[in-house]
Formats: C-alpha cells, structure tokens, sequence
C-alpha cells in the first residue's frame, strides 16, 4: 500500500494538499507502515485544525472508537484521498472499510491535523513501557538553544549509574525533533506499574530533587547558559523540561511525519527521529526548524532507520 501512496506522492506538487486542498493522510498513510513496531498496540489520537476553534478539536480512542497506526496503514489508499476531496463522508461511506471511516473521523479533509498516540495507552493508572520528556521553548528561547540543551540532558541521563542499575543496564535515550522542539524518550525493557513515574520520575515543584527528573534539571541548570526549569507550565525566556505526558491517558506526537502547524492554515514543522550525532552538529536546531514534509519523503528511509533498532 505505500508503494502505491509514494508513487503518487511522486506527481503531488504539494504533499498537504495532494488534491489542491489540505489532506494530511497521504504524508500520514506514507509514514504509518514505519510506525507499527514504535507505536506496537498504542492508540492512534489526532488534533483537527479548526479558525473557530483555537487549537482544534482532539480525536482519541478514550472517547471513539479506537485507531491504531496499523489501520491508518491499511486505510489510506490514492482512491481514498481522491473521494475525500470530492465530498463528505456520508457521500463516500458506502465504499469505505470500517478502516477508512474511523481514519476519515480521527483526519477531517481540509483540515490540518497533528498526529498523536498514547503515550502508555489510554485509560489512567496503566502499566506504562516508556518515558517520555518534553523539553518545551518558551518563548525566547531558540531552536539552537533546545538541542543544546537537549544534548546536555541526555549526556545527563547517560552519565546516571543510579539509573542505570534502576533499569538495569546502560541506558541510550531516545530523541525526536517534533517541528518546534524536542521529545526524549527512556523506553524500559519490561511494563512497570504506573507508581513507577510517580516515585522515580514525576516533577514535584514542592520537593523536585526527590526524583530523577528532578535532579537532572537541577543539573541542566548548571550547564545551560540560558533559564531552565522543571514541570508542565511553559515559562516565557525559559526551557522547560515536561515528563507530564508519561502515564497512560496521556498523549505523544509520533515521532516522524506528524506536522507541526502554527495555525489551521500553516504548517511549520514536522517531526523526525533525531541521532546523538546530529545533536553534536552546529546550528543544528535551526537546520531542524527547516524540515518540511516534502523532506521526510525525500529521506524517508533514512529518517526512518534513525527509529530505535528494536521498533524498526
């Protein structure tokens, strides 16, 4: 089915609006097959992009019924995209898989839509396999400035012997470029109870060195030549650092493909895994900042190969 999807991808002047209009399914329906393995059986969320709506409207399995990323695989197809530019769905839904039409609820046409999972799944209090940090910009803060401190912060967790007996072995985070930011990500070898964020990696304002999220920040602080802090509330001139989103119920932007807009009309990022070494280039958030989805088909196999090994 991608085959299909990049070949038509091919005579698309613009990968969003394959049919003149915004469509986001094409740039999704391409990356979803190099997913499955990262999202294994997480449940697929989207944002639809709307003026009278703010930020949008979110679409999850918690109140629909679930997607998964391998039904978004299945589901998109070029005969797909050319019925969802002609019409609405009840036109169209006659000659829809169920696949099709819970892709056609969770991705609008003509919409801009972000690209989400769970991040340990919906429904609270779940066993959860990763943890995942949002290192948020305020505003101020640059894009160059977030992959220093990026790297900084996994030198850090790397640098952690106390973690790594934790979790039993040297442990090599996970980093991904979300279209304005950055994501780090600890993925465990075995399920831990939700009481394993709470006690070892939740950010307390009140007694934040009592966790190593905590300490870590502490430590940023001392190498970063710019405000750091921890916790979910952005602060203006400041890198936050958020693992907030870790439990289950909790939601994740997909880490390659899912675009990143400044509004419901503009698209100004896009996310895609990021290497150790890249972090070690100049200027690399800038460079970062310029990704485009055109780019992440153009390199999708590389892009894709920066995943880690066992979601490949």
């Amino acid at each position: 089915m991608m085959d299909s999807l990049l070949k038509f991808a091919e005579d698309v002047d613009n990968i969003v609006r394959p049919h003149g209009v915004f469509d986001v399914l094409l740039l999704y329906g391409i990356v979803a097959p190099r997913l499955v393995k990262f999202l294994g059986g997480k449940e697929i969320a989207s944002r639809i992009w709307l003026p009278s709506a703010g930020r949008g409207v979110l679409k999850r399995g918690s109140d629909m019924t679930p997607l998964s990323v391998s039904e978004l695989a299945e589901a998109v197809t070029p005969d797909l995209l050319e019925m969802r530019s002609r019409g609405e769905l009840k036109a169209a839904e006659k000659d829809l898989t169920e696949s099709q039409r819970k892709v056609w609820s969770y991705f609008v046409p003509r919409h801009l839509c972000d690209l989400f999972y769970a991040t340990n799944n919906e429904g609270a209090g779940k066993p959860i396999d990763r943890i995942f940090f949002d290192l948020d910009r305020g505003r101020g803060i640059t894009a160059d400035q977030a992959a220093f401190a990026t790297k900084a912060f996994v030198d850090i967790i790397r640098e952690d012997s106390e973690l790594a007996e934790l979790l039993g072995g040297l442990v090599d985070p996970f980093v991904s470029w979300t279209g304005r930011s950055f994501h780090v990500f600890l993925f465990l070898d075995a399920k831990k109870p939700s009481a394993f964020y709470d006690e070892y990696f939740q950010y307390t304002k009140k007694d934040p060195l009592a966790t190593y999220t905590g300490r870590w920040v502490q430590k940023l602080k001392e190498e970063a030549p710019f405000p750091v802090s921890g916790g979910h509330e952005k602060v203006e001139g400041t890198l936050t650092v958020d693992p907030s989103q870790t439990p289950s119920g909790k939601l994740c932007r997909v880490s390659l493909g899912a675009l990143h807009m400044k509004d419901a009309q503009t698209v100004d990022g896009v996310s895609i895994p990021v290497t150790y070494s890249m972090l070690k280039e100049e200027h690399t958030g800038e460079k970062l900042a310029g990704y485009r989805p055109a780019d992440v088909l153009n390199n999708l196999d590389e892009l894709a190969g920066f995943l880690p090994e066992r979601f490949r």
